[in-house]
């Protein structure tokens, strides 16, 4: 799939199948968001593949409503980043795992498998965190739920870019 087709057809999807993404494939998927551009390559995302002992933490930790949201994909993903103590270097390696997701849902996409970027209340908070021994040096990004569609999806219309470009002089 050519980087453009990838980016326009990509969607968020809320219905999986049952089978989970083998470890195989994920690994993949998780090398190659390794390859997202950071400043001074600090590579300061971190990845947690979650099993099912770590995933009936995280639902006891959600309660029982928000856990029901956690069964819909067959495999998620945790991004973290690395909290640094210059607020620059912070704000940077934030937008560097913000990219380094984007990279593993495009490449889940190319590969033919769907894909959900969420940010779970149950996540940014300290029981949510601890179910899954995220230390206080790292920062939630996104909870990435991956797994085959069980549906396709038409894309939504977009702003034209007049409407959010502008070329200075």
């Amino acid at each position: 799939m050519e980087v453009e087709e990838a980016i326009r057809s990509r969607r968020t999807h809320k219905a999986f199948a049952p089978d989970p993404v083998p470890r195989e494939l994920l690994d993949e998927l998780l090398e190659l968001a390794r390859w997202a551009p950071n400043h001074h390559l600090t590579n300061p995302w971190r990845f947690r593949v979650l099993g099912p002992q770590a995933l009936a933490a995280l639902k006891r930790s959600a309660g029982p409503e928000a856990a029901a949201k956690l069964d819909r994909a067959p495999t998620l993903v945790v991004a973290t980043v690395l909290r640094s103590e210059d607020p620059v270097q912070d704000e940077e390696d934030l937008c560097a795992t913000a990219c380094a997701t984007y990279a593993v849902l495009l490449t889940a996409h190319a590969r033919g498998l769907a894909g959900y970027w969420r940010t779970p209340a149950v996540l940014r908070s300290d029981s949510g965190r601890d179910a899954l021994g995220i230390p206080m040096q790292e920062r939630f990004v996104a909870l990435i739920h991956l797994g085959w569609p069980r549906q396709q999806k038409a894309a939504p219309e977009r702003a034209p870019a007049t409407d959010v470009v502008e070329y200075l002089g």
